[in-house]
């Protein structure tokens, strides 16, 4: 398949979970490109992935036929948010979205955090207009809306899944 091309129906997702350091440096310039086409490129936001945090995180990378379409990364303490688990910088290729693969990165991602950390609580920072789609997983509002970078978000916090 050539980087141009998309599948025709569905798409079989290779996931890979890494720490920074662990990530080759051409996994981590992908991660890096995909997420700036996504949120700097196509939603016309202009602002600081590269924000240092990415060291202190893992990142779940998910493949199709050798190319990177979907990322996020996880941090099991995040002390922004009161040391709860965090998933953010959650992305998906444009072309791969009406596959479902986004929800399946979402899920990937909670289901790690189930498996290794099921006592915590995860809180996310989301953009307004997905708040349903984080409320299918369990999401609940727990702030009003914000300006974050020209995009309106709010913060959304799932009940560990230990109690």
């Amino acid at each position: 398949m050539s980087q141009d091309a998309e599948p025709k129906e569905s798409v079989a997702v290779t996931w890979q979970w890494a720490n920074y350091s662990d990530l080759t440096r051409d996994q981590l310039l992908a991660a890096l490109a995909l997420r700036q086409d996504v949120f700097i490129v196509e939603q016309n936001c202009p602002f600081h992935d590269i924000d240092g945090l990415d060291q202190q995180a893992l990142h779940l990378l998910g493949w199709f036929d050798g190319r990177l379409i979907a990322t996020l990364r996880l941090f099991p303490q995040f002390e922004e948010y009161n040391n709860r688990c965090s998933i953010g910088r959650i992305c998906t290729h444009r072309d791969f979205r009406r596959f479902g693969v986004g929800r399946e990165l979402v899920a990937e991602g909670l289901a790690y955090i189930d498996q290794h950390w099921p006592e915590q609580e995860t809180e996310i920072g989301a953009q307004l207009y997905l708040e349903r789609f984080y409320q299918s997983f369990g999401f609940q509002r727990s702030s009003d809306v914000y300006d974050e970078d020209g995009i309106d978000h709010i913060h959304m916090i799932r009940s560990a899944q230990g109690n």
